[in-house]
Order: C-alpha cells, then structure tokens, then sequence
C-alpha cells in the first residue's frame, strides 16, 4: 500500500502521474492541497459523481491514500467547496454596494465587473453547475451568501435610491428580490455560455456588464415602486 508521504511535487502546477512519483516528498500540507486542487480539476472534468478510485489514479496515488486526508468523498468535496468558492470571495466586496460616496450605478457595475473576473473560471462555473444536477450543497451554500451579501443589499439600496421604506420596516418582497437575483443571473449566464456550452461570448464584458447593470437600474424602480404599492393596497400604506 503507498503512502501519502510518496505523493511528490508538482512540476509546473500539473498533477503527478506514476512515472513522476517519487522525485520529492511534500509536507502533508501540501500534499492535501495537492489532492484538493487535482480534486477540482478531476469533478469540473467529469462531474461530481466522478469516483475518487478514478482522482487518486490520475494522480498516480492509491486510493486509500486519498482517504488519509479525507475520510469520505463529502469531506473532499468540502474542502474543494472551500478552495474554489470561499477563497474566491474577495473580502472587500462586503459594504461595496453600500458606500454611497459613489453613485448606485457605479457601485453595482465595479462589483459584478470584480466578481466576473474571478467567478469566469472553467472549474468554478462546472463544479456549481455539477452540484445543482446532482444534488449536492455546494450550489445552495453559495447561494446563499450570493444573497445575503449581493441580492439583498443591492436590494435595500434600490429601496434607499428611490425614498422607499428600509427593509427592516417592510421586508422584501419576492418581486423586488427576483429583480434582483435576474441581475445576478445575466451575469452568471455568460460564464455558462463560455463553460458549459462552449459558446463564444464578448472577449471584453465590461460593456455587456455595464448594459446589463444600465438595464437592471432603469427597470428597477417601477418593479420596486409597484411592489410597495400593492403592500400598502393590502396592508396600509408603509411607513
């Protein structure tokens, strides 16, 4: 049986294979990370449901080695959830909706033009399509901080732009928020286009994106204005 401690270096960022094995032992660190990053590549390639057999094989590793480092598949995929999407997040986007020292407009456009440019990645888009087909959290988890920190500030700052009560007076309705989440998705499908369906796209979005960010911003306040309207028909006017 191998042993992790086997697992060698990588040569120009490229995963071993057997007849490279053996050159240079790597701290365990190193060797996990190794094992995460090939992970990756190996489920964006072939799906979730791919076999780890099949990853610790491309990697020239046995299996049991792999299981060293994560005792079940849903552990690896949880460390790749971890490498591919949290690190990602870049830290500074938290509040950039919110500073309104610059125009709406401009807030949202310099965030999805930042976003595009780490989210439009071959491994990124593939494993969160794969997950949604399959069934795993990984697409949920995601999304879910898609909304707290994109959805639902761009929201409550339309709401501000516009007069209209704050969110935790009258809480969002499903319209203003699926404004909203078709922003985000016109985005999103871009990269899909590229990834999934290999299908050209604008080799320069900053266009694309700012068109898209134009048309959300025009369309926005009836969708918005409604939406409170009809609350203050059923429920009295908001306050």
């Amino acid at each position: 049986m191998d042993s992790p401690a086997t697992l060698e270096d990588v040569p120009d960022g490229k995963p071993p294979t057997p007849d490279t094995m053996g050159r240079r032992r790597l701290p365990a660190a190193q060797r996990e990370q190794q094992i995460v990053e090939a992970a990756a590549q190996f489920f964006a390639e072939h799906g979730l449901g791919g076999q780890t057999r099949e990853l610790a094989k491309n990697l020239g590793i046995t299996h049991s080695a792999i299981f060293r480092y994560f005792p079940t598949k849903e552990a690896l995929l949880d460390r790749v959830y971890e490498h591919v999407y949290v690190q990602r997040w870049n830290p500074a986007w938290d509040g950039l909706v919110q500073d309104r020292s610059q125009p709406l407009e401009t807030r949202i456009l310099r965030f999805y033009s930042e976003y595009a440019e780490r989210i439009f990645d071959y491994v990124w888009v593939r494993i969160f399509v794969f997950s949604g087909l399959k069934g795993y959290d990984i697409a949920p988890r995601y999304l879910e901080i898609v909304r707290d920190r994109v959805i639902h500030p761009i929201c409550a700052e339309i709401r501000a732009e516009l007069g209209l009560p704050d969110c935790t007076a009258v809480p969002l309705t499903e319209r203003e928020a699926e404004a909203a989440w078709a922003l985000h998705g016109k985005v999103f499908y871009l990269a899909i286009r590229k990834f999934v369906y290999g299908w050209p796209i604008p080799e320069d979005l900053s266009q694309t994106l700012a068109d898209d960010v134009g048309v959300f911003m025009r369309g926005a306040p009836k969708i918005f204005i409604e939406s409170l309207q009809e609350i203050s028909r059923k429920t009295g006017p908001c306050k």
